[in-house]
């Protein structure tokens, strides 16, 4: 008879609402910065993912898009991802905001997670700032709906967090580790960079121009010294175009020089960053482009 591992593992996904806390929980448990986070709803587009191993347990995170209603292909296509990822995960961790109420999540994923009670931990973000009346509406929302315990945490502060990380891990399978133990994450670095750029994209930008963008690395020669790195920033209009590049080319400029510093921080190497921009229209909305720059697309637009 085969032994028993005596080892944890599995993949546990973050899923919730845009603009709950998923991507600063998400480094908040693996104690460094590996979602980027911004103040803006429905940051996230693609699966992140995060290794956490310690004390005989790996937890392989998944950080998934924000969940909303389809208002284009796009979100089409991520609502069918957050799907696939619930249907493939060892444990769901379900963030809702504390200073909100209870969220009214899309049916599909509703009904999913409702199939999975055994799986499913509702972690109630910002429970630092919230009243206790907040607390208790929440904890009774997740009995009530969703069948599943309710905990505390603030990915902020850290409140929580080990207890959700029990919890977590009582929930995992007995198995060996799926990645070496000093991985912290299953996607190359190239990956990283582009979502590096579409974060400081968010913080230089305003109104409808940082969900327009698209990244796409064209170049990584790691290599080098410096790193040198080319890559390309789509958008859907000609006028989004100029408003990135700004007068003389001032604004991509600033974007370049800020990029360049966030990546070279997570590197820990020197970096030369070309960035370049091209109007790809309607990608959102197009099958085609959306493959073209990596995303999956719903079966039935084929």
């Amino acid at each position: 008879m085969p032994e028993v591992p005596s080892t944890r593992a599995g993949t546990v996904a973050l899923v919730g609402l845009p603009n709950v806390g998923k991507s600063s929980l998400l480094n908040r448990l693996l104690g460094s910065k590996l979602s980027i986070v911004t103040p803006f709803a429905q940051t996230t587009r693609e699966r992140v993912i995060g290794i956490d191993t310690r004390d005989g347990v790996q937890m392989v995170f998944v950080d998934t898009p924000g969940i909303v209603r389809p208002a284009y292909l796009l979100h089409r296509s991520l609502i069918e991802l957050i799907e696939e990822t619930i249907a493939d995960a060892d444990v769901i961790v379900l963030v809702v905001d504390a200073l909100r109420p209870p969220p009214e999540l899309e049916p599909g994923v509703a009904e999913r997670l409702r199939a999975l009670p055994d799986r499913l931990i509702i972690a109630i973000n910002k429970s630092d700032l919230a009243a206790e009346t907040q607390m208790s509406t929440h904890t009774k929302w997740a009995a009530e709906n969703l069948g599943a315990p309710a905990l505390p945490v603030s990915a902020v502060s850290g409140e929580g967090i080990e207890a959700l990380r029990a919890a977590v891990a009582e929930r995992l399978p007995r198995s060996p580790f799926l990645y070496p133990e000093d991985d912290l994450s299953s996607q190359p670095v190239r990956f990283f960079v582009a979502e590096l750029i579409r974060e400081t994209v968010f913080e230089l930008y305003s109104e409808e121009i940082p969900y327009a963008v698209a990244v796409r690395i064209e170049e990584f020669r790691e290599r080098s010294d410096p790193v040198v790195i080319r890559a390309t920033i789509f958008v859907e209009r000609p006028s989004q175009k100029g408003i990135l590049i700004g007068k003389g080319g001032s604004a991509l400029r600033e974007l370049g020089t800020r990029s360049r510093m966030k990546i070279e921080d997570f590197l820990g190497q020197r970096v030369f960053l070309e960035l370049w921009v091209k109007v790809l229209p309607k990608w959102r909305k197009s099958p085609v482009e959306l493959r073209r720059l990596g995303f999956p697309v719903p079966q039935e637009t084929d």
